[in-house]
Formats: structure tokens, sequence, C-alpha cells
């Protein structure tokens, strides 16, 4: 509450001073009541409190001709709020009377103009756009590519220009194609899904799509053979099964790259999909709702929006969504069934959420191998290690591949550890790192634990060298070494790695519990409690923790001499 009325004076202050936004250019015909609700949007909207932001900016809509930011964020409450046809009819009636630099209304009148298929419209006001654009390099990019876009729709060929914007145009160029029934778009699609340089799994969705409308099955079921359920993503899984089941119409009822709006509604995915990236859940929700708006049949893009809704702790909001997702997909409703799981562990607690997720667990008849593998982490995670193990062992037995056996030995493993089955641990820890011998993190986790138990010291010293050159950036490896370094009195060197880990991970309990430990035995007692503190005031800290800590702060940690 102090954060909100601290911005509210904040930004009243600055309406009342700038000379841009000034009183007299802008609020002096207006009345106390109408002010106090515009001040109160503003509020709302900067503690992303959208729905009442609406609520405000709806009871001061006389300052929607007269004030470029109430009128820019009055349209993003508009479209955040799913009313996007009502965000349009705002932006046509006010066009002449705004600030034309805003973005998003060039970007509403497209949309719209594309939604009629009025190519020609949408292609105009793409290039006026394009003519006000300020320095913003991505929103240029973006409307380059809707201008390339309009182009194909319009004139039915590929536009040649030298704008390149790497990955996103050759994105582009193949979703292009495949609506041209360009003969190449086989090629695009298979350059597209095998480059190595950054995760386009998501395409080989599309490429899918695209060989079952051209008939080619037979290519189709070759690449979902080799596709595993438990490393793949929901959207590709999806389609696997789709493929397996004979669903084959279930492709085209939801997106058909000879569609235009559903090639602008994927285009608008993926720059949603950037900003949720970068934790900008707001923007990455307001191109959400506009790519549903062009493709609504297409809802598993809407997986991405409970997740933005999820980060925001806006779990309301985010149970809402997951409701649109049905038994019919079972890929997407059993996520829904797993996101559900994780909000009830938020609001309540993990062993109800736990519950909920075994109960919906168990009315499924059949689980796949996807099930299977996420409930044994939930009880992985809920301190259910017997139970992890059982299920952990199911896979095991079933899968022959090599790889995927490694993770699993290194997760079972990991089950027995935690539980004190140090015989059984190490041997399936052992067992994984003869598939994997460079696996980074089953060294360091294995290295960890033996020097835990004061265990072949330096074996695992020498392991942890091998998973840090391995991944000298991964802080949870930074964090073992040092600790290493910490268990046979090296503090100094201790201090080194486990200053790097605080700085990458600086809201990690045990990164800063380790810390402290090593600030103590360097004397820094001061510092020491600070990190410790800090630990206390940290979230989903374990109990035993925090009892060791509160003793910490009073004594220092066990075996200390001062």
């Amino acid at each position: 509450m102090f954060k909100k009325i601290i911005k509210f004076f904040l930004i009243l202050s600055l309406f009342y001073q700038s000379p841009l936004y000034s009183k007299s250019t802008s609020f002096e015909k207006l009345d106390s009541k109408k002010l106090s609700n515009y001040f109160s949007g503003i509020v709302a909207f900067e503690n992303n409190d959208n729905s009442e932001a609406l609520k405000f900016f709806n009871l001061s809509k006389s300052l929607i001709d007269k004030h470029n930011i109430y009128f820019e964020r009055y349209v993003t409450s508009l479209v955040l709020e799913k009313k996007i046809f009502q965000a349009i009819r705002v932006v046509k009636n006010n066009k002449n009377k705004i600030n034309q630099s805003f973005f998003e209304t060039n970007l509403l009148i497209i949309l719209d103009s594309l939604k009629k298929d009025d190519f020609d419209e949408a292609y105009k006001v793409t290039l006026e756009a394009l003519e006000n654009i300020n320095e913003d390099r991505f929103n240029k990019a973006i409307l380059q590519t809707l201008k390339r876009y309009i182009f194909v729709f319009k004139e039915k060929k590929l536009l040649k220009d030298e704008k390149n914007f790497g990955d996103l145009s050759l994105i582009a160029e193949t979703f292009q194609r495949c609506y041209l029934n360009d003969p190449k778009t086989d090629n695009f699609f298979s350059n597209l899904i095998t480059k190595n340089d950054a995760d386009y799994t998501r395409y080989t969705y599309f490429y899918l799509s695209y060989l079952v409308s051209k008939n080619k099955i037979d290519k189709a079921e070759e690449i979902t053979s080799k596709i595993n359920h438990i490393n793949s993503t929901l959207l590709l899984s999806q389609g696997k099964s789709w493929i397996e089941n004979k669903s084959f119409e279930k492709f085209e009822n939801v997106f058909s790259c000879r569609k235009h709006n559903h090639l602008i509604s994927e285009f608008l995915f993926l720059i949603a999909n950037l900003y949720s990236s970068q934790d900008n859940y707001e923007k990455s929700n307001f191109y959400l709702y506009l790519s549903d708006f062009l493709n609504p049949e297409f809802q598993y893009n809407l997986s991405l929006l409970s997740e933005n809704y999820y980060f925001n702790k806006d779990y309301k909001k985010a149970s809402k969504v997951l409701k649109n997702f049905s038994k019919e997909d079972i890929f997407f409703y059993w996520y829904r069934i797993k996101k559900e799981a994780q909000i009830i562990g938020k609001q309540k607690n993990k062993q109800a959420s736990l519950k909920f997720i075994r109960s919906e667990f168990n009315k499924i008849k059949n689980p796949n191998n996807k099930m299977i593998f996420d409930i044994a982490n939930f009880n992985k995670n809920s301190e259910k290690y017997q139970k992890a193990i059982e299920y952990y062992t199911i896979l095991i037995e079933n899968f022959s591949d090599e790889t995927f056996k490694s993770d699993l030995l290194y997760r079972r493993g990991g089950s027995y550890e935690r539980k004190g089955d140090y015989e059984n641990a190490d041997k399936d820890l052992l067992e994984s790192l003869k598939i994997d011998p460079n696996d980074a993190y089953v060294l360091n986790y294995l290295a960890y634990s033996w020097l835990e138990r004061d265990y072949k010291i330096d074996e695992a010293m020498n392991m942890l060298e091998t998973a840090y050159s391995l991944k000298s950036n991964d802080p949870y490896i930074i964090d073992s070494i040092g600790w290493a370094y910490y268990l046979i009195n090296d503090y100094t060197k201790a201090e080194e790695f486990l200053k790097r880990a605080v700085e990458l991970m600086p809201n990690d309990p045990i990164v800063n519990d380790h810390y402290g430990d090593i600030l103590w035995k360097l004397n820094q007692k001061i510092q020491a409690r600070y990190f410790w503190k800090n630990v206390l005031k940290m979230e989903d800290v374990q109990k035993d923790m925090i009892d060791q800590i509160n003793i910490k702060l009073l004594y220092g940690p066990k075996n200390s001499n001062s």
C-alpha cells in the first residue's frame, strides 16, 4: 500500500510540474473527481491491477482526446481485458486527435484491417506507421515484418528488400512461402527446425501441420517417431499425439498457413514470447490477446498467458485461463492440472498441492510417460522420495534410450540420496556418469554428496573441478565448488566462488546461507549476519534452515571456534 501511495504522489507531481503535461493544457477543465479517478487508474495500472485501472479510466473518459498518456494506457487496458473491438473503436474515433507515434494505435488499425481482409488499408497504415516510428528498433522490426507479410497477402508474392532481422526474417519467410504454396516450403521448414543456434522445436509442430495438409503422413510419422514426450514441448507432444491417433483434422482446425490471420497470430505470439522471456509480462499479455484476437481457435498459446499471470502472482487470472484446456487435448489438460497444483502450492502448501495432483493423476486410466515423469518430480519436490523412486523406476524400465535413461538415473539417485540411502544413490549416479561422463550436473551432485559425507574428498574435488570446467557460469556449480573449499577449510578460495554465486543467484537461500558461513569464518561477522537475515526474508525457505539460521545468528556456524 505504501508503494502505491508513493507512486501516486510521484505521478501527481510529474503531471503538475512538467511543461509537456502541465495542468493548464490537460486538466484545467476537469473536476477533482475525474482527476482522482484518472490518478487512481494510473496507480492501479502501474501496479499491474489492470481490471481496477480500466474501471477508473472508464470514469475519466473526457481525457481521451486531451491527454496522450491517458489515451495510451486506456487503450492498453482495454486490450489486456480482452476488449479488442472496443480498443479498436476508441483508436479509430480518436485517430486524428492523438499522438501518431503511439505504436499500438497503428498496430490495432493494421490488425483490424487484416481481420476484415482489407490488405490495401493494412499496407497503407503500415507504411504510414513506419514513417512516424520513433527510434524504437524493435517496434520498427515488427512493422517491417508486418509489411512483408501484408505484401505477400496483397500481391501473392514475396517482397524482395534488403531488410534482414535474422531468425525473425527466416521464420517469417518460411510461413510466407507456406502461404504461397511455394515448392521450397518443405526445405525452409527443414532448415528452420535443424538450426543449432537456438531452440526451434516449436516450428516442428508447424512443419507437421504443413506435412499433414499436403497428405505427407508418412513423413510426419517419421518425424514424430523420434519425438520423446518427456523432453518435448507441450505443443509438439500434442501434435505427436494427434498423429499417433490419426486425428489429422485437428491440425487444420486450429491453424493453417494458408490463412493470413493465422500467420499474423503466430507472429504476434512470437513477440509475446520474447517479452515474456524478458519478464515483461504486461507487454507479453498485450500481444497474446492480439494473437488470440486473430486466431481464437489456437488456444494452446494461452498456456503462455497462464504462465505470465502465474509469474506475476495473479493466480486468479492464471486459473481462469487454464479452464480453456479440456481433456480432449490430453497434454494441455495435464499441463492445466500441473499448473493448478502449483497454484495450490503457492496459495496453501506443498502437501495440498501434492494431494491435488495425486488425486487427478489417479483418475487417468493409462497415464503416458510424460505424466509419470511429472508425478515423480512432484513427489520428489514434495520430499516424498520413496514414491518418486517408484515412478522413476517405472520409467527406467520402460526406456531403452541411454541419453534419457541417464537423466532418470540422476533423478532417482538424487531421491535415494535425500532419503539417506547412499548406497543406491551412489550406484545410480555412477551409472548415470557411465552413460554420460561429462554431465556437469551429475558430477556436481555426486561430488557435493560425497563432500557432505566426508567421503572420497580428493575424488569429489576432482569431479567438481571437471563440472566447473564444463559449466563455469552455472551458479549451482559455482556454489558447490565454493562450498567444497569451505569444507576443506580454504575459506579465502571459498569466498571467491560463493561471492560470485550470490551475485548470480541473489534470491537463493542456500547460496546466501553458505556465503554467510564463509564470511563468519573470515571474521566478517556483521556481513555474515546480514546474509543470514536475508535468507529469513526469502520465500519457500525450509523450516529446518530457518531454525539453523536463528541459531547461527546467536552462536555462529557449527564447529566454529569464534
